[in-house]
């Protein structure tokens, strides 16, 4: 069975798709089958990794996956090992959808169950065919959240290094115990990231510093600080970009934690 990961924080701006898109590649390359999940109908993670833009997914995402229940015909291989489900603007209609059994093209087909495990009814069907599966999710605490959450094994926390998501993380981790309750895994919270660290400002390091004192247990000794080649990702991708690894070298570290920490 698949091991099922998801990035989260009701933040925008706190690195989930990048970190995703980093965790999706670093897997794979090591030789692990892995299906990267696109849950923002922002549709950062599917560019990040396609390298085509989000609307090119129209009728083929995500979404359509979890309306038909039915992942293989969405599905599509972005490099060796590594597959994606992507998203696209109408994923914004998934909520609308799940309450009304309407989608977006007029079309009824609801769903049976609960409205927190549509998304893990899916993987349930394919979880046989990845070793690893990763998810991005939206800046809120949204039903595409909530599946999530409810569909993962674990959670990685992102944590930019400011007061707003400094605030942000309570919040969030009552939504994962929340969703324990309603989820048939057992599902952890694997770390406390911190990310998108400035290096000239001395409140990302005390607000480094306080997330360390509040969650010793939880922090990754790993911290991705703001980094041109890790910036511009999102525009050369993963396949033929000179920056690679300059861009992945701090995350790295960061992965052989989290390996580590799913091992154990």
């Amino acid at each position: 069975m698949a091991v099922r990961i998801t990035m989260g924080i009701q933040k925008g701006g706190c690195g989930k798709s990048t970190t995703t898109g980093v965790l999706a590649h670093l897997l794979a390359q090591d030789g692990n089958r892995v299906l990267a999940i696109d849950l923002d109908s922002q549709g950062n993670l599917t560019e990040m990794l396609s390298q085509q833009p989000a609307n090119d997914f129209i009728e083929h995402s995500v979404l359509e996956a979890m309306q038909h229940q039915e992942a293989i015909p969405y599905v599509c291989k972005v490099a060796e090992n590594l597959e994606l489900l992507p998203a696209n603007n109408f994923l914004a209609t998934f909520p609308r959808w799940l309450y009304t059994g309407y989608t977006y093209q007029g079309d009824h087909l609801p769903f049976s169950g609960s409205p927190s495990l549509v998304l893990n009814t899916l993987l349930d069907s394919i979880d046989q065919q990845y070793d690893y599966i990763v998810m991005d999710t939206p800046p809120s605490l949204s039903e595409q959240t909530t599946n999530a959450l409810c569909a993962s094994n674990y959670v990685v926390v992102m944590y930019e290094c400011s007061n707003w998501c400094y605030s942000a993380i309570p919040n969030f981790l009552d939504s994962v115990e929340v969703a324990k309750e309603v989820s048939p895994h057992n599902l952890e919270i694997l770390g406390i990231l911190r990310t998108m660290n400035d290096v000239r400002r001395n409140d990302a390091k005390a607000f480094n510093e306080i997330v360390e004192e509040d969650y010793p247990q939880l922090v990754f000794d790993t911290i991705i600080t703001r980094k041109a080649p890790t910036g511009r990702l999102s525009l050369y991708g993963f396949k033929e970009n000179l920056e690679l690894n300059q861009a992945l070298k701090q995350y790295k570290t960061f992965y052989e934690e989290m390996i580590s920490r799913v091992q154990n």
